[in-house]
C-alpha cells in the first residue's frame, strides 16, 4: 500500500472550487468518450445519512461510473487481457467540502486492487498538519506532495498555451498571468488536499504498479487543475443548479454516444 497526500494550491475560494471541479469533470467526461467507449454514468443522485465518510460529512451527491479502457490500450493488450480486466468502476460520494472516490476492478482484480482518493477543500495555503485525522501508523506512511500549477514542470504532451496559468488572463475575474511568487501574492487562495491510497496486490509487481499509479495521479492532478483554473470564464458565476443540469445533459449525451 502506498499513501500520498497531494496539496494543490489554487487562486480561488473553496466555494468557487465546488462549481469549478464539477463543471470541469463534466467537460472532461464529455471529451473523453467516443466510439461507444469511454465513460458510462450509472448513477448520479443525492445521498443522505452515510456515516462512514469523514466527521460530520454525511450527505451529498453519489455517482457511479464505469471507465471502458479497451480503446485506450494497444491491440495486443486487448487480445491478451482477461475478460473484465479493462473496466474500472468509480464510486464517489461528494459531501463537499469533503469528497471520497474509490476506483476498483471488481470483475478481475476484485479486492486486490483499489485507488481511494479522499479530498478536503479549505480556504488556506496548504499548511494543515493532518487534515484527514490519520492515525499514527498511517501518518508514518503518508508522503506529502505539493503541486504548484505555475512552477511545476509538466510533460510537453500535456502543455497547452491556452491552459497556461502564466499566460491566461480571466476576463470575468481579472485573475491570471500568475508569477513565480503567486502563492504569496495572490488572493483569494485555497487548497485541495487529496489523500491518495493505492493498493495493487500482485506478486512481483505491487511496488512498481503502486508507484506508477501515484505518479500518474500527480500528473493528472497537475494537468486537471491547470485546466480548471484556465477554464474559469466558462464556469465562473454558475450555480449548483446549473451544474446538476449540465451533468444530466452530459450523462444523456454519453448514453446517446454509446447507443
Amino acid at each position: 500500500m502506498l499513501i500520498k497526500e497531494f496539496r494543490i494550491i489554487l487562486p480561488m475560494t473553496a466555494d468557487e472550487y465546488q462549481v469549478a471541479q464539477l463543471w470541469s469533470v463534466a467537460k472532461s467526461s464529455k471529451e473523453n468518450t467516443g466510439g461507444g467507449e469511454g465513460i458510462l454514468v450509472l448513477n448520479n443522485e443525492p445521498f443522505e445519512n452515510k456515516r462512514d465518510l469523514f466527521k460530520n460529512h454525511t450527505s451529498g451527491q453519489y455517482t457511479h461510473k464505469i471507465y471502458k479502457l479497451e480503446s485506450r490500450v494497444p491491440w495486443w493488450v486487448r487480445k491478451m487481457a482477461p475478460k473484465g480486466s479493462l473496466e474500472l468502476h468509480e464510486e464517489a460520494w461528494n459531501a463537499y467540502p469533503y469528497c471520497k472516490t474509490v476506483v476498483n476492478n471488481p470483475d478481475y482484480m476484485k479486492e486486490n486492487f483499489f485507488i481511494k482518493i479522499e479530498s478536503l477543500h479549505v480556504d488556506d495555503n496548504g499548511q494543515l498538519d493532518n487534515p484527514f485525522d490519520l492515525p499514527k501508523d498511517l501518518l508514518k506512511k503518508r508522503e506529502v506532495v505539493y503541486i504548484d500549477i505555475v512552477n511545476d514542470k509538466i510533460p510537453s504532451g500535456d502543455y497547452d498555451e491556452k491552459e497556461d496559468p502564466t499566460k491566461f488572463l480571466s476576463k470575468k475575474t481579472g485573475r491570471g498571468q500568475l508569477k513565480k511568487d503567486w502563492k504569496t501574492t495572490t488572493k483569494p487562495i485555497m487548497c485541495a488536499y487529496k489523500l491518495v491510497t493505492v493498493e495493487f496486490k500482485w506478486f512481483g509487481l505491487q511496488g512498481k504498479v503502486e508507484k506508477f499509479i501515484q505518479n500518474t495521479e500527480k500528473r493528472l492532478f497537475t494537468k486537471f487543475h491547470r485546466q480548471l483554473f484556465c477554464w474559469i470564464d466558462e464556469w465562473y458565476g454558475l450555480t449548483m443548479a446549473d451544474i446538476r443540469q449540465i451533468e444530466n445533459e452530459v450523462q444523456k449525451e454519453l448514453q446517446d454516444v454509446r447507443n
